[in-house]
């Protein structure tokens, strides 16, 4: 049988699978990394209390847990080690087999998602060093959208840019993937056939729209900080800000750099957290008005893509708010009624896989599953045996 590890760097976390084929035998995460590392199953009833990194980095975390790992379970029988990596540019399309030369490529694509292909590129070479002979397979965020027609894959800058790679690319890939493979079982085949929105709405947030299960647009772009507003993230913004920040105002480019991505979205406007639950449940009128923002940027995000499909058969919620955050959903959905939404609020307070009525568009809450698509990615990159 063919077993497979595949890891999922985060910019403080490390989310981990070994699958069995297809089928998942042991999910867990590693969170606060860069803080006190700590190991949490999602499946499985591991004694975890072994695990202790010598150190934070997410190199070293992973090496601590290869070696919990091996001491818990065999695992001479891996075929491989599967692993996120967030862009893969406009060379790699699909799950590849690492080698030198797409390591040395995909390093150079580090500055455009510097949150998360540091981390992982940093694993790679870590395991790549400790176990030369293992097969490491990269699957990535940016593979689901090369369907995207080229129309929306342009900037309106200078057409040589376009032709260097500077493009839209787009995020969170391999969530929308598996969501297209549920689509079917979720809202029926045809409506996950025809116009679908996907909202992934997490610490990082993207939309998707579909046809065909195919991606068509969507909200992300040459890098990870456009489109919806985010935990930490801006989301969408005039450029023209980022030249008057530092012309008028004097901060530097790794000034502005941190306060894009580290010191902006929920939390920025907020003060109060990038976390969601904590916003929610926040008396603060500033945390109010960062949830109200927050949806208004959804409603926004939602109608433009509505718009490019020409309407609407399917609404999907996914990622960590959209699965888990019932009150977010029910005030965008409401807003939404123009459509001919009709939300069933008892569904939508159980987080039900379906929570609108029967009538007009389907609205679906799927899970997401990135560890299994990469699974399912890796044992098709490296064939059978």
């Amino acid at each position: 049988m063919s077993r497979v590890l595949v890891l999922n760097a985060g910019s403080a976390t490390l989310k981990f699978g070994l699958y069995e084929e297809a089928a998942c035998a042991l999910r867990g995460v590693v969170e606060r990394i860069g803080e006190a590392p700590a190991l949490r199953l999602v499946s499985g009833d591991l004694d975890t209390g072994g695990f202790l990194p010598a150190e934070s980095g997410h190199a070293a975390v992973a090496e601590a847990l290869l070696d919990w790992l091996g001491t818990h379970l065999d695992l001479g029988g891996l075929v491989g080690v599967g692993h996120r990596v967030v862009h893969g540019g406009t060379r790699l399309a699909e799950p590849v087999r690492l080698d030198a030369d797409r390591l040395a490529y995909l390093e150079r694509l580090e500055p455009l998602a510097p949150l998360h292909q540091p981390q992982s590129l940093a694993i790679i070479r870590d395991l790549l060093s400790r176990h030369p002979t293992l097969p490491q397979v990269a699957c990535f965020d940016t593979a689901f959208h090369r369907t995207q027609p080229r129309i929306r894959q342009l900037f309106a800058l200078p057409r040589h840019l376009a032709d260097e790679g500077v493009l839209r690319y787009g995020f969170h890939g391999l969530s929308y993937a598996h969501v297209a493979r549920q689509l079917p079982v979720v809202v029926g085949e045809a409506a996950a056939r025809g116009r679908v929105v996907v909202a992934h709405l997490g610490q990082g947030c993207s939309l998707c729209a579909l046809e065909n299960s195919r991606s068509v647009a969507t909200s992300m772009g040459f890098t990870a900080l456009d489109g919806m507003m985010m935990g930490s993230r801006c989301g969408r913004l005039d450029p023209g800000v980022v030249l008057y920040l530092q012309q008028q105002r004097g901060m530097s480019v790794a000034e502005v750099e941190r306060m894009l991505y580290h010191d902006s979205g929920l939390l920025g406007v907020s003060g109060v957290s990038a976390d969601m639950r904590d916003l929610l449940a926040s008396p603060s009128p500033r945390a109010k008005e960062a949830v109200a923002l927050f949806i208004d940027r959804l409603l926004g995000e939602i109608g433009a893509l509505v718009a490019l499909l020409g309407g609407l058969d399917a609404l999907v919620f996914t990622g960590g708010i959209g699965e888990h955050a019932a009150e977010i959903r029910a005030r965008t959905l409401h807003a939404m009624a123009w459509l001919g939404i009709r939300l069933v609020p008892p569904a939508n307070a159980r987080h039900a896989l379906r929570i609108d009525a029967g009538r007009g568009p389907a609205v679906a809450v799927i899970p997401t599953d990135e560890e299994g698509e990469m699974a399912r990615g890796t044992l098709a990159c490296l064939g059978p045996g």
